[in-house]
């Protein structure tokens, strides 16, 4: 039995999800993971949706974390942070100039 035009179209919507994009998923604590959740964050930028798009910065966070646990155990969110803020000292006084 085929549905008509307008129910297959709802069908359809209804297993999209959150995200219009087709993102593969990747495998935490690994680089696939963060890939998974930047192409979320694209998506939810794309539909104009800041919470959606908070939330993926917030598993983005989770997956670099998760990163440094698997291949770095070393390091922390911490020692990150004290790197970014480096790198970003180096754009505000110019020995680093942003692409575009």
């Amino acid at each position: 039995m085929s549905l008509p035009t307008e129910n297959k179209q709802s069908a359809q919507r209804a297993t999209v999800g959150y995200h219009r994009a087709t993102i593969a998923p990747g495998r935490l604590g690994e680089t696939s993971k963060i890939q998974e959740e930047l192409e979320e964050l694209e998506d939810a930028m794309s539909q104009g949706v800041a919470i959606m798009a908070e939330t993926e910065l917030a598993d983005m966070y989770g997956a670099i974390q998760a990163l440094l646990e698997r291949h770095f155990p070393h390091l922390s969110m911490a020692d990150l942070d004290k790197m970014a803020q480096v790198t970003r000292r180096a754009f505000d006084c110019g020995h680093r100039i942003s692409k575009g």
